[in-house]
């Protein structure tokens, strides 16, 4: 990692301001580049993150049209809801504008003014598609037919999702209007097009020398390239957007793809001249060479930043002197389409689960972690409650479970201050490694933040909190402490400032509770003016006084959760027809209710807290885990778990977990395993196993 201090723009893909964001959309492009914002700022780089609503082009005219109210109504209630959504989601943008004010109207008309005068834009006569019932001419997006190439009956008019592949509308196959789904005619008009040969070169070059792009973008990309590139037209016969600012381009509006895409440079400048008041600031970002400049988005629109938004630079920028010319993109970061439960997101068919409903059912926190934690970098992938649930029960086991138990042993132990740490001679081994975790945490993390590797780098984090429970079950202070409180007291004292370590490697990620861990350790600083590089320092004064430790995690319900998503959504109640239930007279009653028990009989079952020292699959077998299991005793206990299906090695290990201790021993697969780990039967779903949620010391007897 460079220690030079940068200088970033870190934009967003604008989303369409006629419809709420869903989760997919969150992920691919929004809180991707909330995190990668939020890191550089904690490197002490200089970073502006920007985006907005897209509120041109025909889908709102037509959506304004069906609600009986005017596209600029219609865009200035939807733009208010998105963007206090996405305060609420903790998405930090220093300027989260619109495409309809004042600062992007008039640089989007001088961008195609110089544009012209650079002799890349000319005019044309055409057919194009005319819609007899919507009264309408029809822009790309909205003719639709069959694809040529790879023969999608889904494809549209500038492109086919289904094989990537560049289109004009009349390359379509069984024409017809995507909103009313009639044959559109041909009726001829006038447009101006922008030469896209003459910025072939200036492309390429942005693509071969760039380091970071993703192979797979790249070779796309010059694929595109090597097919050549057309002109295409760059205005639209539509009241509803940009006024073209050519000669005779009366009632002429811009495309909305060849406007919207400039605003990630005109919210820089809305940002510098209304918001800092300052309009030197723009010049400063945007004409700078070394200003990196990085844009999170989707798979289906890397075509139109690779090589669209390329070119528009490099056609603006001719004959420019350097100083006047505009940067060009340092990476693209594009991630694959986030599915739900194995279905496409549709509002129309009640499928998935958007940001306003997604609030509603639980705390941010919990939902940036988890997506991130599932953040589709090389492959499609689905929000699965299965998964969702998975990812609340880590974060609260592993690193809710570590911070909780460190600070209320000191809470306990040290009347709620630091204890003194050990001096470089009462090192052993164990601490050494630890103090070595903590010193190379950030430079770890941060390399893959560096390389745009969000959920590698979020997986480590989640490493280095496994190995703090792993620290504090091998160095057992709770039986130190009755002969050594001191020496216990070094344990804690490193752990504490493990905690801080984390607190800092998650502010990325989820800030809330970033802040939360800082309260919680006693520090007065704000997690947002804490450096990054500090992480790997032991700063935790001794004596700091700690408040009483709450826990920062609490337990979902998922089966109340979905109950709820589908009262949201008015779909009606899912019947329980799981193995096991009836119903009778209205009511489910089991029909698997076992006899009842007298109280002296429960006594004799030892149910104690333990924690998951070393865990392997066993050979041979796809559902079970050899376990070592710390229960407070002298040596840990060697369990035999059916649980592999559910919970890999790495998931479980250092997680604390429910103990029937005084089972007798069974050999299974010729391993004797002394005692049972306590877990919930899902039926189908297999076994999720029950915790403790306070991080209670090993060996804790459960009543």
């Amino acid at each position: 990692m460079e220690s030079k201090k940068r200088k970033w723009i870190i934009t967003s893909a604008w989303p369409y301001v006629n419809a709420t964001p869903h989760l997919g959309n969150l992920i691919g492009s929004v809180l991707s580049g909330d995190v990668f914002v939020r890191y550089v700022r904690s490197k002490g780089d200089e970073a502006i993150y920007v985006s907005g609503s897209d509120e041109h082009g025909t889908p709102v005219a037509v959506s304004a049209i069906e609600q009986n109210i005017t596209p600029e109504e219609l865009t200035k209630i939807n733009h208010a809801k998105i963007k206090d959504l996405f305060l609420k989601w903790n998405i930090s943008y220093d300027n989260y504008t619109h495409t309809h004010n004042p600062t992007h109207i008039q640089f989007i008309q001088n961008f195609y003014k110089q544009v012209e005068e650079n002799g890349l834009v000319s005019t044309k006569e055409d057919d194009v598609f005319y819609c007899e019932h919507d009264k309408l001419y029809l822009p790309d997006r909205f003719v639709e037919g069959t694809c040529p190439h790879c023969q999608s009956e889904n494809a549209r008019g500038d492109q086919c999702d289904a094989c990537g592949k560049l289109l004009e509308p009349e390359d379509l196959i069984n024409v017809h209007c995507k909103h009313c789904k009639q044959t559109p005619i041909k009726k001829r008009t006038k447009h101006w097009y922008l030469d896209f040969g003459k910025t072939e070169e200036g492309i390429r070059g942005f693509i071969e020398d760039n380091e970071y792009l993703p192979s797979n973008a790249r070779s796309a990309s010059l694929n595109f390239l090597k097919e050549g590139l057309p002109s295409r037209a760059i205005t639209r016969d539509l009241e509803w957007g940009i006024p073209a600012p050519f000669e005779g381009s009366e009632n002429k509006s811009i495309y909305v793809w060849f406007e919207a895409v400039l605003g990630y440079v005109s919210a820089v400048k809305e940002w510098a001249e209304i918001i800092k008041k300052d309009p030197s600031k723009f010049s400063y970002f945007w004409n700078d060479p070394n200003t990196r400049s990085v844009y999170f988005i989707g798979k289906d629109n890397i075509i139109f930043h690779l090589i669209i938004f390329p070119g528009l630079l490099v056609a603006y920028n001719k004959g420019l002197p350097p100083e006047k010319q505009l940067t060009m993109p340092f990476n693209v970061s594009s991630t694959e389409f986030l599915n739900y439960e194995n279905d496409k997101f549709s509002k129309s068919r009640k499928i998935g689960i958007w940001i306003d409903d997604a609030l509603e059912l639980a705390p941010v926190e919990y939902w940036r972690y988890s997506l991130l934690r599932n953040r589709p970098e090389k492959q499609d992938t689905n929000f699965l409650w299965d998964q969702f649930e998975k990812d609340v029960l880590e974060v609260n086991d592993i690193i809710g479970n570590f911070i909780h138990r460190t600070l209320t042993f000191i809470g306990r132990q040290y009347d709620g201050k630091v204890p003194e740490g050990p001096k470089e001679s009462e090192l052993d081994e164990e601490d050494q490694k630890l103090i070595e975790t903590i010193k190379t945490s950030s430079k770890i993390v941060g390399d893959l933040l560096e390389r745009f590797k969000l959920k590698e780098a979020l997986n480590e984090i989640i490493g280095i909190a496994r190995q703090g429970n792993i620290y504090i079950n091998n160095k057992a202070p709770w039986k130190m402490i009755k002969t050594n409180k001191i020496k216990a007291g070094h344990t804690f004292n490193l752990s504490i400032q493990m905690v801080r370590t984390i607190g800092i490697l998650l502010q990325p990620y989820i800030p809330g509770i970033s802040q939360k861990i800082f309260i919680a350790i006693g520090s007065q600083e704000s997690i947002n003016d804490v450096l990054w590089d500090s992480a790997s320092e032991l700063k935790v004064p001794v004596g700091q006084s700690i408040p009483k430790a709450k826990p920062l995690f609490q337990k979902l319900d998922i089966k109340e959760l979905k109950k709820k998503l589908n009262r949201m959504q008015g779909k009606p109640e899912e019947e329980n027809t799981e193995e096991g239930t009836s119903k009778q007279n209205g009511k489910k009653k089991s029909s698997k209710q076992k006899p009842t028990i007298d109280y002296d009989t429960f006594t004799k079952l030892d149910l104690r807290v333990g924690t998951v020292i070393t865990a392997e699959n066993v050979p041979d077998s796809k559902n079970l885990l050899l376990l070592q299991v710390d229960i407070g005793e002298e040596k840990p206990r060697t369990i035999v778990a059916g649980i592999a299906k559910q919970y890999s090695p790495e998931e479980i290990k250092g997680t604390q977990v429910t103990v029937l201790t005084n089972l007798e021993p069974k050999a299974i697969r010729g391993i004797e395993s002394n005692g049972m780990l306590l877990a919930a039967d899902m039926k189908k779903k297999g076994a999720a196993l029950i915790r403790p949620g306070s991080g209670a010391p090993n060996g804790s007897l459960i009543r």
